[in-house]
């Protein structure tokens, strides 16, 4: 699964890739903080979607962690969480009792400089924690769903609209099969898709199989630059003061078994 990501560019580079992005000024992002985003933390993030009324794309701030409409209590499900984090593609169009089949059209990107995966090694204590990217683009956008549930603000009791995501996952291609080779979530990966089909993921009318399509979809191995980087789970400073996303050369790193 993927529960790190990270985005340091600046929110007015989206429009590069989304001409007709409609965006407020007060959204920001934290380019020290946005280097390294965990989900657990369930932090906000500048997510694109389709307004219905204007059939535009916008950019909205929205939290990391779906949270179903139905939910009235947010303490009793808090513990539930982290298992909306990500979806199994395959759960969004064949699962129909699964929440992800109910929200299917609520469809978003999430913008991102690159992922952070780890890297299983036997013998080492462990996990090495690798940077993915695409090669040919400093932005790409990683497909998920959204959900608006309407909850009390914590302070004030006030009935508030919460809008939150979570970020779709696809079996591995032969690269991050090497890379997110361990743990019970092993051989996933994020789905990557190419600029033209992240746009027909949120712009257009998709039927069945269109749709299908897209959550199928295999990021070449060739289209990923990937590479070692330092502990990133750790209140530990690098010792080459880097920043988290910079490659470090760990000492007898065994080279991916790509073959």
């Amino acid at each position: 699964m993927c529960y790190d990501i990270s985005f340091k560019k600046t929110i007015k580079q989206l429009s590069d890739y989304f001409p007709e992005l409609q965006m407020s000024d007060e959204i920001n992002v934290n380019f020290e903080s946005a280097i390294h985003i965990i989900g657990h933390a369930f932090g906000e993030h500048p997510i694109i979607y389709k307004k219905n009324d204007d059939g535009k794309p916008h950019l909205k701030l929205m939290e990391w962690g779906c949270i179903p409409f139905y939910v009235k209590d947010e303490n009793q499900f808090k513990k539930s969480r982290t298992g909306m984090l990500n979806a199994r593609s395959e759960k969004i169009l064949d699962d129909t009792k699964s929440y992800w089949y109910k929200i299917r059209n609520r469809r978003c990107l999430i913008p991102v400089s690159g992922i952070f995966e780890h890297r299983e090694i036997a013998g080492w204590k462990h996990k090495v924690p690798y940077f993915i990217e695409l090669k040919d683009q400093e932005i790409f956008f990683l497909p998920g769903l959204y959900s608006v549930a309407e909850l009390p603000d914590k302070e004030t009791g006030e009935m508030i609209k919460r809008w939150t995501f979570t970020l779709i996952t696809r079996g591995a291609n032969g690269v991050m099969k090497n890379i997110h080779n361990g743990g019970e979530n092993k051989g996933r990966m994020p789905l990557f898709l190419p600029l033209e089909k992240a746009h027909d993921w949120i712009m257009n009318e998709l039927d069945a199989d269109e749709f299908k399509l897209l959550l199928n979809f295999e990021m070449p191995s060739n289209a990923l630059a990937y590479y070692p980087v330092y502990t990133i789970r750790s209140p530990k400073l690098r010792p080459d003061e880097k920043a988290k996303d910079e490659y470090f050369a760990w000492p007898d790193l065994p080279e991916l078994n790509l073959a």
